[in-house]
């Protein structure tokens, strides 16, 4: 050893032991050296080179400020650091209400689903035979929302109460057949929900009109539907069916904006006669999280199950009759409809439906009864020590909260003194205030509460009183909620635990298995990562407490913001998109508005690639734009010849182009800046979709490239987990030009996409951490790694199957796409078959038959080991093996491991066993599944008979 080299390695002993980006990155080196020998290429660097097109190479290394480039940190010194900034948020007990909820989250569920890999690190269920235990749940949570609402048809979670309520709008505007333009929203809903609605509202060419509730009546001409609260944004409970008779009369929908807690103690929106009803399950054992994560909910009658958004899970039964459970209906709507599809909504927040269910099943309905008829009595003592102590509160019913009015300036005096005490109250900026209760209020919260209001030692016993409990005629809870026996069988932790294991087994995860699906990016969510979301000073905080209230996660916003922008090269960065479809939005909403600022209002034309996401093309229309596609070429990249032609046919009506890059085909194209230069010569704007981000980061950049706005999809590139369908992050990055025309403040209306301001803020802090641990160094090392882990899987498996796009010198990027056209025609085999029997191996597959029909995208990833690479391949290799024995006739065409796959236990050690090959081959066709096998609890599943007999909440037990 040299001297030099000597000394080196001893300031190498300095670094902490627990750095990170070896952990994160799955090869070792060793492994590199010797797949970078069978992809011939001498180094990483090289294979860069030979990969990304030179004219977009980043022109220095990747800097990010706050960072020290020379040394790594340590996982330890990451979070000790990360810690110091939530120490400065100041979480007081919250009573500002405004659909955010203090809740109890069960520590059982806390600890066995919040906190558990098996359950994060899903993907979305579209492999349904290996996805049954997340499906029974979200059937539950289906089942749940159609009992509380009374409404048949209810989805698998939406976004946030905000977009629920702008997706219930465009269902509203769709059953008009767009003969109504207008939409009536009450004064009384939460003012960052209509603030949502609006923007929606602008983007798809609605008039929206705010007004109060009694006032519907007025205002019936070309309306569409009305957006009714219940109860209001200040607790009352305002009786709806006026203005619900008034929207029927009108020929429009009515939809009602519901708090499930208060739905155990109020009548059914549907007893109500309402058409929709939308809300936020937040309550029901989600953390506040400072706006999000949280799922919400949709529900309406049978007559509008086409026009749902989202996700709905239906029942169906497999290839063996047992029932099983699947997607139904929209289960890749954006993808097959496009720019018709009824909304651009992809990813759900399947997580935190999955909580919320189990919550409901915890408790069961005596519990969550006693919960929302807990917080009325506890509020209706409070508002009989408010009169006591001289307050005039204003008669009628209310749920959980009161707004009491004063006199100039007594308000924010009364503010102060609460927070001293350790509470905080909503301010309605107009002399009033505002007190919401929850399940985390007690005995002593109200005591103190009213002491704050002058009653000093009250007698909350003699202050609890039925009459400020009574809810009018009608508008009571008529019978028992969630009736199904599903509701009534979990309620001690024991049989809890071991419903949730068995659950777990039923679906594959990153805990099992690699899940190699291109454009998905499903990496290592590490353990140091998640940490932070579940801390009390991140996750207890409301999105409107006072901004000085919470110092600790704008030091923290900000700093990723800025790293993004770095990253991106992209400096006006916007964290509210809280999915990469409402990132989409956002950015093409920035883009109309910039238009428009300029007197060019009439740039509506948005061109797309025929290979682009099929939620680009309904985001596109959702934003107001016309989809124009252009076409590829041969090679899979945009042809440049189409799209000038595009340009040159649409003119001055030329809005933007929507790209993705590295291509959809897993190739960086080589015309990129070209591409962008013609569409800002044409006086467009770029739109770059960042799915396949995670090949850029420290190679190149959006900004490099050309674009003028991406989003970033935070729970692919930067580590968010998937969560088995959501929760997921689409912030926006920007050109400053684009700067003012970003999301703005919810509560004001201006452009929001998400119902709050920082959307799913507590699961930012995954991100951070993620970035400050790996570095700049180690965010392009990872980039690198994962290019090479895609090129070394495409070589191994180029002898088997043709590699269908590929760049200059055969180099993909960090996907490919294998074609599996020709075994149709060959062996009657179809690219669902092998996803099918890839279970039976253990793995999830490959995207499917996007964006080429009868192919598989494959994505490798950088954290994933050598070992994994190589396991994939051999089974897609013994697959093809299995295909060839069809073809040579040694397998027959119609009876063969592959057309009845996948195979459960129960059929390999049933007694009978009708096939000409072996259980063996069935079961266990490959060496690993002997140590440990995954086995899919059903068979395959029959997709048209569910669809024909759509049964989308749970099945009676007989």
């Amino acid at each position: 050893m040299t001297a030099k080299a000597s000394s080196e390695t001893l300031k190498t002993l300095l670094d902490p032991s627990d750095t990170f980006a070896g952990r994160h990155i799955g090869p070792r080196e060793e492994d590199l050296r010797e797949m970078l020998a069978l992809v011939g290429a001498a180094t990483l660097e090289d294979l860069v080179g030979q990969t990304v097109p030179a004219g977009i190479r980043l022109g220095q290394p990747l800097e990010l400020p706050g960072l020290d480039g020379s040394r790594p940190s340590g996982e330890t010194e990451v979070l000790a650091r990360l810690a110091s900034m939530a120490e400065r948020n100041r979480v007081l007990h919250s009573c500002i209400g405004m659909g955010y909820s203090g809740t109890i989250v069960p520590p059982v569920i806390q600890r066995n689903v919040l906190e558990n890999p098996g359950w994060y690190t899903q993907y979305t269920p579209y492999q349904a035979e290996i996805s049954q235990g997340r499906l029974e749940v979200l059937l539950a949570f289906q089942t749940m929302i159609a009992e509380l609402t009374g409404l048949p048809i209810a989805n698998a979670s939406l976004l946030d109460e905000g977009t629920a309520a702008a997706e219930a709008m465009a269902m509203c505007r769709s059953a008009s057949r767009g003969r109504a333009g207008r939409f009536l929203v009450a004064a009384e809903c939460h003012p960052q929900t209509i603030g949502v609605v609006r923007t929606r509202g602008a983007s798809m060419g609605v008039e929206v009109v705010v007004l109060p509730l009694a006032d519907f009546a007025r205002e019936t001409d070309g309306v569409c539907g009305g957006l009714l609260p219940y109860p209001a944004t200040d607790g009352r409970v305002l009786d709806p069916r006026p203005a619900i008779a008034t929207l029927h009369q009108a020929g429009a929908l009515a939809v009602l904006v519901c708090d499930p807690l208060a739905l155990c103690a109020l009548a059914a929106p549907a007893q109500l006669d309402a058409d929709i009803a939308v809300g936020s399950v937040q309550r029901f054992g989600v953390p506040i999280g400072y706006g999000g994560p949280h799922a919400a909910f949709l529900a309406t009658r049978e007559e509008h199950a086409r026009r749902v958004p989202g996700r709905i899970v239906g029942v169906s039964r497999d290839r063996h009759g047992a029932q099983a459970y699947r997607l139904a209906l929209q289960t890749r709507e954006q993808h097959i409809r496009r720019d018709k599809a009824t909304s651009n909504i992809c990813t759900a927040q399947v997580l935190l439906a999955i909580m919320a269910a189990l919550y409901a099943m915890y408790h069961g309905p005596d519990g969550l009864t006693r919960i929302a008829h807990r917080v009325r009595a506890l509020l209706g003592a409070f508002v009989r020590g408010l009169r006591q102590a001289g307050h005039a509160i204003e008669e009628g019913p209310r749920f959980d909260a009161v707004r009491v009015r004063f006199a100039p300036g007594v308000a924010a005096q009364l503010l102060r003194a609460a927070q001293d005490k350790g509470y905080e109250l909503r301010d309605f900026g107009d002399g009033s205030l505002g007190i919401a209760f929850d399940e985390t209020t007690t005995r002593a919260d109200v005591v103190k509460l009213l002491s704050v209001f002058g009653l000093t030692e009250p007698d909350l016993d003699a202050l609890v009183d039925d009459e400020e409990q009574g809810l009018p005629e009608g508008l009571r809870r008529d019978g028992p909620v969630l009736r199904h026996s599903m509701f009534r069988s979990v309620h001690s932790e024991h049989q809890m635990v071991r419903f949730l294991h068995r659950l777990e087994s039923r679906d594959l995860s990153l805990t099992t298995s690699m899940i190699p699906l291109g454009s998905c990016t499903m990496k290592l969510n590490a353990t140091s990562e998640m940490l932070p979301v579940t801390w009390p000073a991140f996750s207890n905080l409301h999105p409107y407490a006072p901004i000085e209230h919470a110092e600790g996660y704008r030091e923290m916003l900000d700093q990723l913001r800025l790293w993004l922008g770095q990253i991106t090269a992209l400096p006006a960065v916007s964290l509210q998109p809280n999915a990469g479809s409402q990132g989409e939005y956002a950015g093409l909403l920035a883009i109309r508005r910039w238009h428009k600022s300029r007197g060019e209002s009439g740039r509506d034309v948005c061109l797309i690639p025929v290979s682009a996401h099929g939620t680009n093309a309904a985001t596109a229309v959702i934003a107001g734009f016309r989809v124009v596609a252009v076409r590829c070429d041969t090679a899979g990249n945009i042809d440049f010849d189409d799209l000038g032609a595009r340009l040159k046919e649409h003119g001055e009506r030329v809005g933007a182009l929507m790209i993705t890059y590295p291509s959809t085909h897993g190739v960086f194209e080589a015309r990129v800046r070209e591409v962008c230069d013609a569409v800002h010569a044409a006086g467009g704007q770029v739109y770059m979709d960042g799915a396949n981000m995670n090949a850029q980061v420290g190679l190149t950049a959006p900004g490099r490239i050309g674009a003028d706005v991406c989003h970033l999809n935070l729970h692919k590139t930067f580590c968010i987990p998937h969560g088995g369908g959501g929760p997921g992050m689409g912030p926006i990055c920007a050109r400053e030009h684009l700067r003012p025309f970003l999301p703005g403040e919810p509560t004001a209306g201006e452009g929001a996409v998400s119902a709050a301001p920082f959307g799913s803020a507590s699961i930012l802090t995954v991100s951070w951490v993620y970035i400050a641990l790996m570095g700049a160094d180690g965010l392009t090392r990872a980039t690198q790694i994962a290019i090479l882990s895609a090129n070394y899987m495409a070589r191994r498996l180029a002898d088997h199957y043709q590699v269908l796009y590929a760049g200059p010198g055969g180099r993909v990027a960090h996907e490919f796409i294998i074609d599996c056209r020709p075994f149709e025609k060959s062996a009657g085999v179809t690219v669902e078959d092998i996803a099918k029997r890839l279970m039976d191996y253990g793995f999830h597959a490959p995207t499917m038959s996007f964006p080429v029909a009868g192919t598989l995208m494959i994505e490798p990833t950088e954290s994933e080991p050598r070992s994994e690479l190589d396991r994939l391949c051999d089974a897609l290799i013994r697959i093809r093996a299995e295909i060839r024995d069809i073809e040579a006739g040694l397998l027959d065409r119609e009876d063969n491991p592959l057309k009845n796959a996948p195979h459960t236990a129960a059929e390999v050690c049933a007694d009978a066993w009708a096939h000409a090959y072996s259980r063996e081959q069935a079961g266990f066709p490959a060496p690993w599944t002997r140590e440990y096998k995954f086995w899919p609890s059903v068979g395959r599943i029959d997709n048209a008979y569910g669809d024909r007999n759509l049964f989308c909440t749970c099945p009676p037990m007989d």
